[in-house]
């Protein structure tokens, strides 16, 4: 039963780190959701904001400046958060990997392998929460910003939505924290 636990949770941990990953390496943060005349499809995020012209295909993506430059601070603080959580989850899925029965590492000491499982869990779930507060961060602040604009009656043509890379971000996060309380609290 521990053997099967432990290959469930190293699989939803792994699965979810490749989300935390794409979320956070992707363009598509926010998207354009006023576009009626459905020509071209803009997607904002962290590193680049990308336009792909809808009747050729052709996608344009504009760099954002130095990252020592001046930037808002919802993108300061995902980019941030997200590495952290990446750097984290990569840390304990290389635990998780030498904590696992299957692996003939340290095999003679198994409360050594039992204790890399749950410290592997610990630190999943410290990447899971900082993934899930930049992602939400980032998501929060999207709303916020479109709140102020139609308080304010102020209409630009142009209202973003969450793209798929928050989605992303929030998915991994999540599925990070279900294998951390798999390590952690079903393990012993």
């Amino acid at each position: 039963m521990s053997a099967a636990l432990q290959v469930t949770a190293f699989g939803l941990a792994l699965l979810s780190t490749l989300f935390l990953l794409l979320a956070t390496c992707t363009d598509c943060w926010m998207v354009n959701a006023d576009d009626s005349l459905e020509v071209s499809h803009k997607c904002r995020g962290l590193w680049r904001e990308c336009v792909t012209n809808m009747q050729d295909g052709v996608r344009t993506c504009d760099q954002y400046d130095s990252i020592l430059a001046d930037h808002p601070v919802k993108i300061v603080v995902t980019r941030t958060l997200m590495i952290m959580a990446d750097l984290l989850a990569g840390l304990a899925l290389a635990a998780l990997v030498l904590g696992l029965d299957c692996i003939t590492f340290l095999k003679e000491d198994p409360c050594a392998k039992l204790k890399m499982c749950y410290g592997a869990g610990v630190i999943l779930c410290a990447g899971s929460i900082l993934g899930f507060i930049g992602s939400v961060w980032y998501a929060v602040d999207v709303y916020v910003e479109r709140a102020m604009l139609v308080s304010h009656n102020i209409f630009l043509g142009v209202h973003y939505d969450f793209g798929w890379s928050c989605w992303l971000g929030m998915a991994g996060s999540t599925g990070c924290f279900v294998a951390s309380v798999l390590l952690t609290c079903c393990l012993y």
